[in-house]
């Protein structure tokens, strides 16, 4: 919140329409779906009672799970964004403690011409 500016829309991690709007998507779906298989059939009126229960609770569920989420959310530090990172270089490197520093090219031939160890 404290890069937040006055004047200047909120971003859609902090922003509530985002949560408020996909929890009202959802609670929909599971009225309409209610509504259409609790009744039981054309013959039977429709439940309106047990279709309103079942959006509530999906509203409440999908909205208490959404802003767990948006709560539990953590940018990365800026250093670990620099760097050539894991194996995306193909350069030779020094020995990363895997025996003792040497050759980088283990096919290189020593003093006599013989090929190196592989």
């Amino acid at each position: 919140m404290a890069d937040q500016q006055p004047g200047h829309p909120r971003k859609m991690r902090t922003s509530v329409k985002g949560p408020l709007m996909f929890s009202a998507f959802w609670a929909a779906i599971a009225f309409v779906a209610v509504v259409i298989f609790a009744s039981g059939g054309s013959a039977r009126a429709p439940r309106f009672d047990l279709a309103f229960t079942a959006a509530g609770i999906a509203f409440i569920v999908t909205l208490v799970i959404a802003a767990m989420l948006a709560m539990s959310h953590k940018d990365n530090a800026d250093y670990l964004g620099k760097g050539s990172g894991v194996n995306l270089s193909s350069a030779p490197k020094k020995s990363h403690g895997f025996g003792a520093p040497g050759p980088q090219d283990p096919a290189s031939p020593d003093e006599s011409g013989n090929p190196g160890p592989r």
